[in-house]
Protein backbone atom coordinates (compact mmCIF):
# COMPACT_ATOMS: atom_id res chain seq x y z
CA UNK A 1 0.00 0.00 0.00
CA UNK A 2 3.02 2.46 0.16
CA UNK A 3 2.39 2.88 4.20
CA UNK A 4 3.96 1.98 7.25
CA UNK A 5 2.49 -1.00 9.17
CA UNK A 6 1.84 1.01 11.87
CA UNK A 7 -0.07 3.01 9.16
CA UNK A 8 -1.64 1.06 8.00
CA UNK A 9 -3.41 -0.03 11.19
CA UNK A 10 -3.99 3.22 12.36
CA UNK A 11 -6.07 3.80 9.66
CA UNK A 12 -7.93 0.61 9.40
CA UNK A 13 -8.93 1.15 13.38
CA UNK A 14 -10.71 4.48 11.91
CA UNK A 15 -12.38 2.80 9.09
CA UNK A 16 -13.79 0.06 11.47
CA UNK A 17 -15.23 2.96 13.43
CA UNK A 18 -17.96 3.27 10.49
CA UNK A 19 -19.37 -0.14 11.20
CA UNK A 20 -21.21 0.85 14.79
CA UNK A 21 -23.02 4.02 12.79
CA UNK A 22 -24.01 1.65 10.19
CA UNK A 23 -24.87 -1.13 12.29
CA UNK A 24 -27.12 0.96 14.27
CA UNK A 25 -28.70 2.24 10.82
CA UNK A 26 -29.58 -0.99 9.52
CA UNK A 27 -30.79 -2.15 12.60
CA UNK A 28 -33.32 0.77 12.74
CA UNK A 29 -34.10 1.01 9.23
CA UNK A 30 -34.07 -2.83 8.13
CA UNK A 31 -34.57 -1.55 4.14
CA UNK A 32 -31.99 1.22 3.91
CA UNK A 33 -29.60 1.23 1.36
CA UNK A 34 -26.34 -0.97 1.63
CA UNK A 35 -23.62 -2.01 -0.72
CA UNK A 36 -22.22 -5.46 0.47
CA UNK A 37 -19.07 -6.27 -1.08
CA UNK A 38 -18.27 -10.09 -0.34
CA UNK A 39 -14.85 -11.40 -1.01
CA UNK A 40 -14.94 -15.02 -0.34
CA UNK A 41 -10.89 -15.58 -0.29
CA UNK A 42 -9.58 -18.57 1.75
CA UNK A 43 -6.61 -16.55 3.16
CA UNK A 44 -5.92 -19.92 4.84
CA UNK A 45 -3.08 -22.78 4.31
CA UNK A 46 -5.37 -24.92 2.28
CA UNK A 47 -4.52 -27.14 -0.51
CA UNK A 48 -7.16 -26.16 -2.70
CA UNK A 49 -6.41 -25.94 -6.69
CA UNK A 50 -8.20 -25.19 -9.99
CA UNK A 51 -11.97 -25.79 -9.75
CA UNK A 52 -11.80 -26.66 -6.15
CA UNK A 53 -11.18 -22.89 -5.35
CA UNK A 54 -13.93 -21.91 -7.25
CA UNK A 55 -16.25 -23.55 -5.36
CA UNK A 56 -15.28 -22.80 -1.90
CA UNK A 57 -15.33 -18.91 -3.21
CA UNK A 58 -18.89 -19.36 -4.57
CA UNK A 59 -19.43 -21.18 -1.50
CA UNK A 60 -20.48 -17.90 0.34
CA UNK A 61 -23.15 -17.40 -2.64
CA UNK A 62 -25.88 -17.90 0.32
CA UNK A 63 -25.47 -13.64 0.45
CA UNK A 64 -27.20 -13.48 -2.78
CA UNK A 65 -30.26 -13.90 -0.51
CA UNK A 66 -29.47 -10.74 1.34
CA UNK A 67 -31.21 -9.40 -2.22
CA UNK A 68 -34.94 -10.58 -0.61
CA UNK A 69 -33.68 -6.42 1.03
CA UNK A 70 -35.15 -4.11 -1.94
CA UNK A 71 -32.55 -1.84 -1.53
CA UNK A 72 -29.29 -3.93 -1.11
CA UNK A 73 -26.57 -3.92 -3.52
CA UNK A 74 -24.08 -6.92 -3.53
CA UNK A 75 -20.30 -7.00 -5.06
CA UNK A 76 -19.07 -10.50 -5.20
CA UNK A 77 -15.43 -11.42 -6.03
CA UNK A 78 -13.81 -14.22 -7.65
CA UNK A 79 -11.31 -15.74 -9.07
CA UNK A 80 -13.52 -17.01 -12.42
CA UNK A 81 -16.92 -15.96 -13.53
CA UNK A 82 -19.45 -17.48 -11.88
CA UNK A 83 -21.77 -19.57 -14.24
CA UNK A 84 -25.43 -17.98 -15.35
CA UNK A 85 -27.28 -20.99 -14.57
CA UNK A 86 -25.54 -21.14 -11.08
CA UNK A 87 -26.65 -17.84 -10.28
CA UNK A 88 -29.91 -18.73 -11.34
CA UNK A 89 -30.08 -21.43 -9.14
CA UNK A 90 -29.35 -19.26 -6.21
CA UNK A 91 -31.73 -16.27 -7.11
CA UNK A 92 -34.75 -19.24 -8.22
CA UNK A 93 -34.56 -19.37 -4.09
CA UNK A 94 -35.19 -15.74 -3.26
CA UNK A 95 -39.22 -15.88 -2.02
CA UNK A 96 -40.99 -12.86 -2.93
CA UNK A 97 -38.42 -10.88 -5.36
CA UNK A 98 -38.47 -10.71 -8.86
CA UNK A 99 -35.05 -11.90 -10.57
CA UNK A 100 -34.79 -9.55 -12.65
CA UNK A 101 -34.66 -7.07 -9.72
CA UNK A 102 -32.52 -8.83 -7.77
CA UNK A 103 -30.24 -9.45 -10.62
CA UNK A 104 -29.64 -5.79 -11.52
CA UNK A 105 -28.04 -4.96 -8.00
CA UNK A 106 -26.05 -8.01 -8.03
CA UNK A 107 -22.27 -7.53 -9.82
CA UNK A 108 -19.43 -10.79 -9.84
CA UNK A 109 -16.21 -9.08 -10.52
CA UNK A 110 -13.61 -11.75 -11.51
CA UNK A 111 -9.88 -11.68 -12.33
CA UNK A 112 -10.48 -15.37 -14.46
CA UNK A 113 -6.98 -16.36 -12.49
CA UNK A 114 -7.00 -20.07 -11.37
CA UNK A 115 -3.99 -20.08 -9.79
CA UNK A 116 -4.30 -21.79 -6.39
CA UNK A 117 -4.16 -18.80 -4.49
CA UNK A 118 -6.04 -16.60 -2.06
CA UNK A 119 -8.30 -14.45 -4.18
CA UNK A 120 -7.63 -11.68 -1.72
CA UNK A 121 -4.12 -11.58 -2.95
CA UNK A 122 -5.30 -11.50 -6.44
CA UNK A 123 -6.95 -8.87 -6.18
CA UNK A 124 -4.53 -6.64 -4.91
CA UNK A 125 -2.09 -8.01 -7.18
CA UNK A 126 -4.11 -6.11 -10.11
CA UNK A 127 -5.25 -2.27 -8.67
CA UNK A 128 -7.18 -1.58 -11.81
CA UNK A 129 -9.96 -4.60 -10.16
CA UNK A 130 -9.85 -3.23 -6.99
CA UNK A 131 -10.37 0.52 -8.55
CA UNK A 132 -13.29 -0.88 -10.16
CA UNK A 133 -15.08 -2.77 -7.44
CA UNK A 134 -14.45 0.66 -5.51
CA UNK A 135 -16.31 2.67 -8.29
CA UNK A 136 -19.23 0.20 -8.14
CA UNK A 137 -20.15 1.25 -4.11
CA UNK A 138 -22.33 4.03 -4.38
CA UNK A 139 -21.82 5.46 -0.60
CA UNK A 140 -18.67 4.52 1.04
CA UNK A 141 -20.77 5.28 4.60
CA UNK A 142 -23.18 2.30 3.55
CA UNK A 143 -21.38 -0.20 2.29
CA UNK A 144 -19.20 -2.84 4.53
CA UNK A 145 -17.11 -5.66 3.33
CA UNK A 146 -17.83 -9.38 4.16
CA UNK A 147 -14.71 -12.44 3.96
CA UNK A 148 -14.26 -15.60 4.96
CA UNK A 149 -11.11 -14.89 7.33
CA UNK A 150 -9.65 -11.62 8.00
CA UNK A 151 -6.45 -11.66 7.49
CA UNK A 152 -3.95 -8.23 6.46
CA UNK A 153 -4.64 -9.05 3.09
CA UNK A 154 -8.06 -8.55 3.87
CA UNK A 155 -7.19 -5.44 6.12
CA UNK A 156 -5.70 -4.24 2.96
CA UNK A 157 -8.09 -4.62 0.42
CA UNK A 158 -10.48 -3.17 3.33
CA UNK A 159 -7.82 -0.32 2.87
CA UNK A 160 -7.68 0.22 -0.68
CA UNK A 161 -11.70 -0.09 -1.48
CA UNK A 162 -12.44 2.81 1.80
CA UNK A 163 -14.36 0.31 3.42
CA UNK A 164 -14.37 -1.42 6.79
CA UNK A 165 -14.79 -5.28 7.76
CA UNK A 166 -17.35 -7.26 9.33
CA UNK A 167 -14.87 -9.31 10.67
CA UNK A 168 -12.08 -9.70 13.28
CA UNK A 169 -9.25 -7.42 13.03
CA UNK A 170 -6.17 -9.72 12.34
CA UNK A 171 -4.44 -8.16 14.88
CA UNK A 172 -6.81 -10.65 17.11
CA UNK A 173 -5.31 -13.89 15.06
CA UNK A 174 -3.37 -15.09 17.86
CA UNK A 175 -6.51 -15.58 19.65
CA UNK A 176 -7.93 -17.97 16.90
CA UNK A 177 -4.78 -19.94 16.62
CA UNK A 178 -4.69 -23.64 18.98
CA UNK A 179 -2.59 -22.04 21.47
CA UNK A 180 -4.48 -18.30 21.58
CA UNK A 181 -7.53 -20.34 22.15
CA UNK A 182 -6.34 -22.65 25.13
CA UNK A 183 -5.62 -19.04 26.66
CA UNK A 184 -8.72 -17.49 26.49
CA UNK A 185 -10.29 -20.27 27.35
CA UNK A 186 -8.42 -20.37 31.02
CA UNK A 187 -9.30 -17.06 31.03
CA UNK A 188 -13.17 -17.37 30.34
CA UNK A 189 -12.75 -20.06 32.97
CA UNK A 190 -13.88 -23.02 30.60
CA UNK A 191 -13.22 -26.12 30.96
CA UNK A 192 -10.60 -27.52 27.79
CA UNK A 193 -8.30 -30.55 27.79
CA UNK A 194 -5.14 -30.62 30.28
CA UNK A 195 -2.23 -29.94 27.76
CA UNK A 196 0.26 -27.48 27.08
CA UNK A 197 0.60 -24.39 24.50
CA UNK A 198 3.36 -22.54 22.89
CA UNK A 199 4.79 -26.06 21.51
CA UNK A 200 7.44 -25.37 18.71
CA UNK A 201 9.77 -28.47 18.57
CA UNK A 202 10.51 -32.28 19.46
CA UNK A 203 11.73 -31.65 22.56
CA UNK A 204 8.64 -29.52 23.74
CA UNK A 205 6.30 -32.58 22.01
CA UNK A 206 8.05 -34.93 24.31
CA UNK A 207 8.49 -32.72 27.50
CA UNK A 208 4.49 -31.31 27.40
CA UNK A 209 3.75 -35.33 27.03
CA UNK A 210 5.88 -36.46 30.09
CA UNK A 211 4.59 -34.41 32.71
CA UNK A 212 0.57 -34.81 31.23
CA UNK A 213 1.67 -38.74 31.66
CA UNK A 214 2.93 -37.62 35.36
CA UNK A 215 -0.31 -35.53 36.41
CA UNK A 216 -2.67 -38.35 34.31
CA UNK A 217 -1.50 -41.41 34.59
CA UNK A 218 -4.91 -42.86 32.66
CA UNK A 219 -4.05 -41.34 29.86
CA UNK A 220 -4.15 -42.71 26.61
CA UNK A 221 -3.77 -40.85 23.90
CA UNK A 222 -2.85 -37.21 22.81
CA UNK A 223 -3.04 -34.41 20.44
CA UNK A 224 -0.42 -32.43 18.67
CA UNK A 225 -1.77 -29.65 16.71
CA UNK A 226 -0.37 -26.80 14.36
CA UNK A 227 -1.75 -23.75 15.43
CA UNK A 228 -2.93 -22.61 12.18
CA UNK A 229 -4.28 -25.50 10.12
CA UNK A 230 -8.03 -26.15 9.47
CA UNK A 231 -10.47 -28.86 9.30
CA UNK A 232 -8.29 -31.23 11.20
CA UNK A 233 -5.38 -31.66 8.54
CA UNK A 234 -2.45 -30.48 11.41
CA UNK A 235 -3.18 -32.51 13.85
CA UNK A 236 -1.65 -35.81 14.88
CA UNK A 237 -2.02 -38.44 17.54
CA UNK A 238 -0.37 -40.09 19.70
CA UNK A 239 -1.12 -42.98 21.50
CA UNK A 240 -0.43 -43.47 25.55
CA UNK A 241 -1.94 -46.35 26.27
CA UNK A 242 0.32 -49.19 27.86
CA UNK A 243 3.35 -47.03 29.03
CA UNK A 244 4.99 -48.70 32.38
CA UNK A 245 4.91 -47.20 35.86
CA UNK A 246 8.90 -47.49 35.39
CA UNK A 247 12.08 -44.62 35.86
CA UNK A 248 11.78 -41.41 33.82
CA UNK A 249 14.39 -42.66 31.64
CA UNK A 250 12.54 -45.72 30.68
CA UNK A 251 8.79 -43.72 29.95
CA UNK A 252 11.13 -40.84 27.84
CA UNK A 253 12.55 -43.40 25.55
CA UNK A 254 9.30 -45.16 25.13
CA UNK A 255 7.21 -42.13 24.01
CA UNK A 256 9.80 -40.62 21.91
CA UNK A 257 9.42 -44.01 20.14
CA UNK A 258 5.31 -43.41 20.25
CA UNK A 259 5.58 -39.65 18.41
CA UNK A 260 7.95 -40.87 15.98
CA UNK A 261 4.96 -43.15 15.36
CA UNK A 262 1.97 -40.96 15.68
CA UNK A 263 -0.56 -40.74 13.00
CA UNK A 264 -0.82 -37.71 11.05
CA UNK A 265 -4.92 -36.47 10.27
CA UNK A 266 -3.30 -35.50 6.73
CA UNK A 267 -1.81 -37.90 4.03
CA UNK A 268 0.15 -35.25 2.98
CA UNK A 269 1.95 -34.51 6.27
CA UNK A 270 5.68 -36.88 7.30
CA UNK A 271 7.02 -36.73 10.74
CA UNK A 272 9.35 -34.46 9.43
CA UNK A 273 7.23 -31.99 7.46
CA UNK A 274 5.05 -31.93 10.56
CA UNK A 275 7.92 -30.75 12.97
CA UNK A 276 9.20 -28.51 10.65
CA UNK A 277 5.48 -26.91 10.25
CA UNK A 278 5.67 -26.93 14.06
CA UNK A 279 8.51 -25.16 14.54
CA UNK A 280 7.30 -22.44 12.05
CA UNK A 281 3.77 -22.10 12.80
CA UNK A 282 4.21 -23.42 16.80
CA UNK A 283 1.07 -25.45 17.84
CA UNK A 284 -0.25 -27.70 21.39
CA UNK A 285 -0.23 -30.73 22.50
CA UNK A 286 -3.59 -31.67 24.72
CA UNK A 287 -5.17 -34.84 26.18
CA UNK A 288 -7.23 -36.38 23.39
CA UNK A 289 -10.67 -36.39 25.38
CA UNK A 290 -12.31 -40.17 25.83
CA UNK A 291 -15.81 -41.61 26.62
CA UNK A 292 -18.53 -44.15 26.08
CA UNK A 293 -20.67 -41.42 24.25
CA UNK A 294 -18.18 -38.97 22.90
CA UNK A 295 -19.34 -36.10 20.40
CA UNK A 296 -17.86 -33.20 18.60
CA UNK A 297 -20.63 -30.08 18.47
CA UNK A 298 -19.62 -26.62 17.73
CA UNK A 299 -21.28 -23.51 18.79
CA UNK A 300 -21.99 -20.92 16.11
CA UNK A 301 -21.49 -16.76 17.44
CA UNK A 302 -21.32 -13.29 16.53
CA UNK A 303 -20.34 -10.31 18.31
CA UNK A 304 -22.25 -6.97 16.71
CA UNK A 305 -20.02 -3.72 16.35
CA UNK A 306 -21.96 -2.61 19.09
CA UNK A 307 -20.26 -5.41 21.55
CA UNK A 308 -23.25 -7.85 21.88
CA UNK A 309 -22.47 -11.56 22.51
CA UNK A 310 -24.80 -13.41 20.37
CA UNK A 311 -25.29 -17.64 19.98
CA UNK A 312 -26.30 -18.19 16.72
CA UNK A 313 -26.74 -22.03 16.32
CA UNK A 314 -25.23 -25.46 17.76
CA UNK A 315 -23.82 -27.93 15.40
CA UNK A 316 -23.20 -31.87 15.94
CA UNK A 317 -19.71 -31.92 13.26
CA UNK A 318 -20.03 -35.24 11.18
CA UNK A 319 -15.88 -36.08 11.13
CA UNK A 320 -14.02 -38.41 8.83
CA UNK A 321 -10.58 -38.82 8.15
CA UNK A 322 -8.07 -41.55 9.09
CA UNK A 323 -8.51 -40.56 12.97
CA UNK A 324 -11.43 -38.85 12.94
CA UNK A 325 -10.47 -35.70 12.81
CA UNK A 326 -11.11 -34.17 9.65
CA UNK A 327 -14.08 -31.79 9.15
CA UNK A 328 -17.19 -33.16 6.64
CA UNK A 329 -20.45 -31.62 7.28
CA UNK A 330 -22.91 -31.15 10.28
CA UNK A 331 -26.18 -32.16 11.72
CA UNK A 332 -28.15 -28.87 13.00
CA UNK A 333 -28.70 -28.31 15.71
CA UNK A 334 -26.95 -30.04 18.04
CA UNK A 335 -28.44 -32.78 20.13
CA UNK A 336 -30.60 -31.17 22.60
CA UNK A 337 -29.67 -32.91 25.62
CA UNK A 338 -26.10 -30.74 25.47
CA UNK A 339 -26.93 -28.19 23.21
CA UNK A 340 -27.76 -25.56 25.26
CA UNK A 341 -24.63 -26.40 27.73
CA UNK A 342 -22.23 -25.57 24.78
CA UNK A 343 -24.03 -22.37 24.07
CA UNK A 344 -23.72 -21.07 27.88
CA UNK A 345 -20.10 -21.71 27.37
CA UNK A 346 -19.52 -20.53 24.37
CA UNK A 347 -20.96 -17.39 25.34
CA UNK A 348 -18.99 -16.73 28.32
CA UNK A 349 -15.96 -17.36 25.56
CA UNK A 350 -18.07 -14.91 23.03
CA UNK A 351 -17.75 -12.27 26.31
CA UNK A 352 -13.98 -12.36 26.91
CA UNK A 353 -13.52 -12.41 23.56
CA UNK A 354 -15.79 -8.91 23.51
CA UNK A 355 -13.90 -7.87 26.24
CA UNK A 356 -10.79 -7.78 24.15
CA UNK A 357 -12.28 -5.91 20.96
CA UNK A 358 -13.09 -8.79 18.93
CA UNK A 359 -15.92 -8.73 16.17
CA UNK A 360 -17.82 -10.85 14.17
CA UNK A 361 -18.64 -14.25 13.33
CA UNK A 362 -16.73 -17.01 14.41
CA UNK A 363 -17.39 -20.42 16.16
CA UNK A 364 -16.35 -22.53 18.95
CA UNK A 365 -15.60 -26.24 18.66
CA UNK A 366 -16.31 -28.52 21.41
CA UNK A 367 -15.96 -32.31 23.09
CA UNK A 368 -18.92 -33.57 25.01
CA UNK A 369 -18.77 -37.08 27.02
CA UNK A 370 -21.57 -38.46 29.28
CA UNK A 371 -20.87 -39.47 32.74
CA UNK A 372 -21.52 -43.18 32.99
CA UNK A 373 -22.87 -43.06 36.57
CA UNK A 374 -24.78 -39.73 36.49
CA UNK A 375 -25.57 -38.87 32.98
CA UNK A 376 -24.35 -35.78 33.19
CA UNK A 377 -22.73 -34.57 30.11
CA UNK A 378 -19.66 -32.82 30.13
CA UNK A 379 -18.15 -30.35 27.85
CA UNK A 380 -14.46 -29.98 26.97
CA UNK A 381 -13.29 -26.53 24.90
CA UNK A 382 -11.10 -27.43 21.64
CA UNK A 383 -11.04 -24.26 19.45
CA UNK A 384 -12.07 -20.90 18.08
CA UNK A 385 -12.38 -20.23 14.73
CA UNK A 386 -12.30 -16.13 14.03
CA UNK A 387 -13.53 -16.80 10.66
CA UNK A 388 -16.55 -18.32 9.14
CA UNK A 389 -16.54 -21.99 8.53
CA UNK A 390 -18.39 -24.71 7.45
CA UNK A 391 -21.14 -24.83 9.48
CA UNK A 392 -21.46 -20.79 8.61
CA UNK A 393 -23.25 -20.93 5.14
CA UNK A 394 -26.14 -23.99 5.57
CA UNK A 395 -27.53 -22.01 8.76
CA UNK A 396 -27.47 -19.27 7.14
CA UNK A 397 -29.27 -20.57 3.79
CA UNK A 398 -31.84 -21.78 6.20
CA UNK A 399 -32.07 -18.40 8.20
CA UNK A 400 -32.64 -16.70 5.14
CA UNK A 401 -34.98 -18.63 3.65
CA UNK A 402 -37.63 -19.47 6.20
CA UNK A 403 -37.01 -16.17 8.24
CA UNK A 404 -36.67 -18.65 11.49
CA UNK A 405 -34.44 -18.32 14.72
CA UNK A 406 -32.63 -20.23 17.05
CA UNK A 407 -33.99 -20.48 20.29
CA UNK A 408 -30.57 -20.57 21.99
CA UNK A 409 -32.56 -21.85 25.90
CA UNK A 410 -34.42 -24.73 23.85
CA UNK A 411 -31.52 -26.21 21.93
CA UNK A 412 -34.12 -26.08 18.74
CA UNK A 413 -34.70 -23.42 15.72
CA UNK A 414 -38.48 -22.44 14.76
CA UNK A 415 -39.87 -20.51 11.54
CA UNK A 416 -42.15 -17.79 12.38
CA UNK A 417 -45.20 -20.13 12.02
CA UNK A 418 -44.05 -22.01 15.33
CA UNK A 419 -42.15 -25.33 13.25
CA UNK A 420 -39.13 -26.86 14.09
CA UNK A 421 -36.52 -27.20 11.09
CA UNK A 422 -33.49 -29.05 11.13
CA UNK A 423 -31.01 -29.98 8.52
CA UNK A 424 -27.84 -32.62 7.74
CA UNK A 425 -25.26 -30.77 5.38
CA UNK A 426 -21.78 -31.73 3.85
CA UNK A 427 -19.07 -29.94 1.49
CA UNK A 428 -17.70 -33.42 0.88
CA UNK A 429 -20.39 -35.22 -0.87
CA UNK A 430 -18.04 -36.70 -3.83
CA UNK A 431 -17.81 -39.77 -6.14
CA UNK A 432 -15.98 -40.01 -9.03
CA UNK A 433 -18.91 -41.08 -10.32
CA UNK A 434 -20.20 -37.59 -10.21
CA UNK A 435 -17.31 -36.38 -13.00
CA UNK A 436 -20.00 -37.37 -15.13
CA UNK A 437 -22.24 -34.55 -13.81
CA UNK A 438 -22.34 -30.88 -14.68
CA UNK A 439 -24.05 -28.44 -12.68
CA UNK A 440 -27.11 -27.71 -14.48
CA UNK A 441 -27.30 -31.68 -14.53
CA UNK A 442 -28.10 -31.60 -10.63
CA UNK A 443 -31.09 -28.92 -11.06
CA UNK A 444 -32.47 -31.47 -13.13
CA UNK A 445 -32.04 -34.30 -10.99
CA UNK A 446 -33.43 -32.04 -8.26
CA UNK A 447 -36.68 -31.29 -10.08
CA UNK A 448 -37.49 -34.60 -11.45
CA UNK A 449 -36.59 -36.68 -8.20
CA UNK A 450 -38.68 -33.79 -6.39
CA UNK A 451 -36.05 -33.18 -3.86
CA UNK A 452 -35.64 -29.33 -4.92
CA UNK A 453 -36.14 -27.42 -1.79
CA UNK A 454 -39.94 -26.15 -1.61
CA UNK A 455 -40.77 -23.09 -0.35
CA UNK A 456 -44.35 -23.68 0.65
CA UNK A 457 -42.93 -26.77 3.04
CA UNK A 458 -39.53 -25.54 3.64
CA UNK A 459 -38.19 -28.68 3.32
CA UNK A 460 -36.37 -30.27 0.62
CA UNK A 461 -31.93 -30.22 -0.89
CA UNK A 462 -30.30 -27.38 -1.70
CA UNK A 463 -27.08 -27.49 -3.31
CA UNK A 464 -24.01 -25.50 -3.24
CA UNK A 465 -19.82 -25.79 -4.75
CA UNK A 466 -21.31 -26.47 -8.01
CA UNK A 467 -18.36 -25.08 -9.68
CA UNK A 468 -16.25 -28.17 -8.77
CA UNK A 469 -18.96 -31.24 -9.45
CA UNK A 470 -17.16 -31.82 -13.51
CA UNK A 471 -13.37 -31.76 -12.63
CA UNK A 472 -13.24 -33.25 -8.68
CA UNK A 473 -16.47 -34.75 -8.76
CA UNK A 474 -17.60 -33.58 -5.68
CA UNK A 475 -20.38 -30.83 -4.51
CA UNK A 476 -22.13 -29.39 -0.91
CA UNK A 477 -25.58 -30.14 -0.05
CA UNK A 478 -28.01 -29.24 2.54
CA UNK A 479 -30.86 -31.66 3.68
CA UNK A 480 -33.91 -29.68 5.17
CA UNK A 481 -36.30 -31.73 6.75
CA UNK A 482 -39.05 -30.73 9.85
CA UNK A 483 -37.41 -33.59 11.83
CA UNK A 484 -33.79 -34.91 11.90
CA UNK A 485 -34.71 -38.28 10.98
CA UNK A 486 -36.12 -36.56 7.60
CA UNK A 487 -33.53 -34.51 7.46
CA UNK A 488 -31.54 -37.71 7.52
CA UNK A 489 -33.54 -39.58 5.00
CA UNK A 490 -32.99 -36.45 2.23
CA UNK A 491 -29.33 -36.39 2.91
CA UNK A 492 -29.10 -39.97 2.42
CA UNK A 493 -31.91 -40.11 -0.46
CA UNK A 494 -29.73 -37.56 -2.18
CA UNK A 495 -26.71 -39.62 -2.38
CA UNK A 496 -28.46 -42.47 -3.55
CA UNK A 497 -30.45 -40.68 -6.26
CA UNK A 498 -26.86 -39.27 -7.67
CA UNK A 499 -25.25 -42.33 -8.10
CA UNK A 500 -28.29 -44.27 -9.78
CA UNK A 501 -28.26 -40.78 -11.96
CA UNK A 502 -24.42 -41.08 -12.70
CA UNK A 503 -24.10 -44.84 -13.70
CA UNK A 504 -27.23 -44.19 -15.99
CA UNK A 505 -25.21 -41.26 -17.42
CA UNK A 506 -22.44 -43.21 -17.90
CA UNK A 507 -23.91 -46.26 -18.76
CA UNK A 508 -22.59 -47.10 -22.64
CA UNK A 509 -24.89 -46.04 -25.02
CA UNK A 510 -25.44 -47.11 -28.79
CA UNK A 511 -23.66 -45.59 -31.39
CA UNK A 512 -26.51 -43.31 -33.47
CA UNK A 513 -26.77 -44.90 -37.43
CA UNK A 514 -26.52 -42.38 -39.80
Amino acid sequence: LGISEAEAQSRFDRLQQRLVPLWERIRRLNNSPQTIVVIPSQTIEFDCQGAEMQAYEERMLFMLLLLRQPFARLIYATSQTILPSTLDYYLSLLPGVINSHALERFINVAVEDRTPRPLTIKLLERPNVSERIRSLIDDPHSAHMVTFNVTRHERDLALRLGIPIYGADPKFWHLGSKTGSREVFQAAGVRYPLGHENVRSIDDVHRSLMEMCRRKPTITNAMVKLNDAVSGEGNAVVDLSGLPNSNASDVANLLRERVHNMRFESPALTYDSFFKSLEKLGGIVEERIQGNELHSPSVQMRITPLGEVEALSTHDQLLGGPNGQSFLGSRFPADPRYGPLIGREARVIGEELASRGVLGRFAVDFVVTQDDITGEWNSYAIEINLRKGGTTHPFLILQFLTDGEYDEDAGVFHTPSGLEKYYVTSDHLESTLYHAFAPSDLFDILIRHRLHFDEARQTGILVHMLATIAENGRLGVVAVGDTPDEAQQLYEQIQQVLSKEARKAIRTKAIPEF
